[in-house]
């Protein structure tokens, strides 16, 4: 009977959200776990699940100790980084993806960019991913991005639903719903074609120009 309620469930949401995602992102979401039912109205309410491996920034240090790796991230730092931000990004990195979560057991993308803002700049911004962009002062396209910009992406439906904070090289943090907090490319094929625009706040500083 439980296994019937489910199935119910999940058909109906199916139908209320269908205007929301596309059919390959439903099919996604059901082939990844049917017996978790928030975690399926989360996704349709979310970024379409994006299947990603870590990625594993190439190293360049070229032997004169001007550049580190941190501890999680693998990307090198240099006298240009914010180390803060880094060091902050590393106390989340790996932490799983939970829709409306927002603690280190389980964190969704616009939580994730909250507490790094809050923790790196002092700054408080809205709650959910779409609400960010009104914390911006300016948008920026991608070859305009740099360290600390907010990154906007939206889903099939054209509404942007996914925010994750540029670093540089193409790379930016953010809370997979697949992999949790990890670092991802711009160049990957989804976040590339799901690129909205980056946001930037003006008390956001950075050495990069």
């Amino acid at each position: 009977m439980k296994a019937i309620k489910s199935a119910v469930f999940v058909f109906s949401a199916m139908l209320f959200f269908g205007s929301m995602v596309s059919c390959n992102a439903i099919k996604k979401f059901l082939s990844t776990d049917l017996s978790d039912e928030d975690y399926i109205v989360g996704q349709l309410y979310a970024d379409e699940y994006v299947k990603e491996a870590p990625l594993k920034p190439a190293r360049r240090n070229n032997g004169n100790n001007q550049s580190q790796a941190t501890s999680k991230t693998g990307i090198e730092l240099t006298a240009n980084d914010n180390k803060a931000l880094y060091a902050a990004i590393d106390k989340w990195y790996g932490t799983p993806y939970q829709y409306g979560g927002c603690s280190t057991s389980g964190v969704d993308c616009s939580c994730f960019v909250g507490n790094i803002f809050k923790t790196v700049y002092g700054i408080t911004l809205h709650r959910v991913a779409a609400d960010i962009q009104k914390d911006m002062y300016k948008m920026v396209g991608r070859n305009a991005l740099r360290e600390g910009d907010v990154v906007f992406f939206t889903n099939s439906n054209g509404k942007v639903s996914h925010v994750g904070i540029y670093l540089k090289e193409d790379m930016f943090v953010h809370s997979s719903t697949s992999n949790g907090v990890i670092v991802s490319s711009l160049d990957n094929s989804y976040w590339k074609s799901h690129f909205y625009k980056g946001g930037r706040h003006k008390s956001v500083t950075t050495k990069y120009e």
